[in-house]
């Protein structure tokens, strides 16, 4: 069986690393750069890096940052926000990306998928889909979960599939920040429809809601963000606890 994947989150705005509820009333998290190092230190198996700001920004992600962070690490480094382009991704993986992520711009031109996927490889595009439960259908968000639109998660993420995508990071929406764990009926669904890896994301409060989303959501890998930052759980207990409840994890 495959490993389970660790994977904390760096959501930068002004070159700041910040953490919101629900994706509004952002704090500050801390130096991108520094935290970068310490998880690469403390056993993350892979680390996301989302320029929060750039799509609705209209600007591309700040290169330069993701170089510095990328110098520190030695895991599996994906960046996102404001990429459209096969140029901008070009760019992100010559400073140090080993994967990219995107969410509104694929919406927008899903094309772009095929594009990056052809140009340069399936393991290399995610996809980020950030979707909200709206009178029971899950539906897909953009720019930071700002804009609604009339997409159905579950058929989004098949077309995703369909047009190379190497990955999908979901996000709940109602989850995001709350701490009262993952959204886990519906990753499971998702890990059921589709053959690529699902990365879970938005509720992770304890070690617990880690463990729930890998055996009840069938998820591949969780992402988190303030339980990690501000040092509530550690990287190492997460893992020792996960491998005590048999659930397959690199220590």
């Amino acid at each position: 069986m495959l490993t389970k994947r660790i994977i904390p989150c760096l959501d930068i705005k002004n070159g700041r690393t910040v953490k919101g509820v629900n994706f509004v009333d952002l704090r500050d998290a801390g130096d991108p750069v520094e935290l970068a190092a310490a998880y690469a230190e403390k056993g993350a198996d892979e680390l996301v890096f989302l320029d929060i700001s750039a799509t609705e920004e209209k600007r591309r992600t700040l290169a330069k940052l993701v170089l510095d962070v990328a110098e520190q690490l030695n895991i599996p480094f994906t960046v996102g926000g404001g990429i459209c382009s096969v140029e901008d991704v070009d760019i992100l993986l010559k400073n140090g990306a080993d994967k990219v992520s995107i969410n509104s711009s694929a919406v927008k031109n899903p094309d772009l998928i095929n594009q990056l996927s052809e140009k340069f490889g399936s393991q290399c595009v995610v996809v980020a889909i950030d979707a909200k439960n709206i009178d029971g259908k899950w539906t897909v968000h953009l720019v930071g979960g700002k804009v609604p639109t009339e997409l159905d998660l579950f058929e989004w993420a098949k077309e995703v599939e369909s047009r190379g995508a190497g990955e999908i990071l979901f996000t709940s929406m109602d989850h995001d920040g709350t701490k009262n764990g993952f959204a886990n009926e519906a990753l499971a669904r998702l890990s059921e429809e589709l053959n690529i890896p699902i990365i879970a994301s938005g509720g992770a409060g304890n070690i617990q809601h880690f463990e729930d989303t890998f055996k009840e959501g069938k998820a591949d890998a969780a992402l988190a963000a303030s339980v990690f930052h501000f040092k509530e759980i550690e990287i190492s207990d997460l893992k020792n606890s996960l491998k005590n409840s048999g659930i397959p994890v690199r220590i």
